[in-house]
């Protein structure tokens, strides 16, 4: 999709001189990118996360305790709902996401039932989800609120959350009627309702606090 600040920024570019020089030199640059590309999906293994952006592979360092516990507490929140009501699949950690130019391994993302259907046995490669989670570290912050950010919402990923483990903070942000992203949630208590995962509704707390967790979970799994 393209929004507004794109359309701002092809002007500019048409708008010199020399523009068909430049587009020029920026297609042969994206052709050897794309080579790149072929050799780095022939290249990687599930051992280790690793990522594709901009033309580099991003090689990821194990993660902190607290970084850890907080994907896994959100993830045991969410996969239990989405598995209860049928409503399509969570990703954890070594998932890929393929779009238009990178290759991500979101912390978390949650792909609705009309494209989790269409998963086959051995897919390694996945398209654009309806969530994606980051979890930061010092390390992928700068990415997370920078390209990550742009490339999910260019490419229509609904809800786009990122959590802050040390300073338990969550900001949540969805699409808006433009195609861009508006924060709708910067906290660390109260509650967080998630428009792409129809129903699921927690509160903060049990993202960081284990016997909080499982409490939210209790109700998660409690019979209707």
């Amino acid at each position: 999709m393209i929004t507004a600040s794109h359309e701002k920024l092809l002007d500019n570019l048409l708008s010199l001189p020399n523009a068909p020089i430049l587009l020029n030199e920026a297609n042969n640059r994206l052709i050897e990118e794309r080579k790149k590309r072929e050799q780095f999906y022939n290249d990687i293994t599930d051992s280790e996360k690793i990522e594709f952006i901009n033309g580099e592979i991003v090689i990821h360092s194990p993660v902190k305790k607290e970084h850890n516990d907080v994907s896994g507490a959100l993830f045991r929140l969410m996969s239990s709902y989405v598995d209860l009501n049928k409503l399509g699949y969570v990703g954890y950690e070594k998932i890929m996401i393929s779009l238009s130019r990178n290759d991500y391994e979101p912390d978390l993302c949650f792909f609705d039932k009309s494209k989790s259907e269409k998963f086959k046995k051995g897919q390694s490669l996945f398209p654009a989800p309806d969530l994606v989670v980051e979890v930061w570290s010092k390390g992928t912050a700068k990415n997370d609120r920078g390209v990550k950010f742009n490339d999910y919402q260019a490419h229509l990923v609904l809800e786009y959350w990122m959590i802050d483990p040390v300073n338990q903070i969550i900001e949540q942000y969805r699409l808006d009627k433009k195609g861009e992203y508006e924060l709708i949630l910067k906290a660390n208590n109260g509650t967080i309702e998630c428009n792409a995962i129809k129903g699921f509704k927690i509160s903060i707390e049990s993202i960081f606090d284990k016997v909080k967790n499982l409490e939210e979970l209790g109700k998660i799994l409690k019979p209707k």
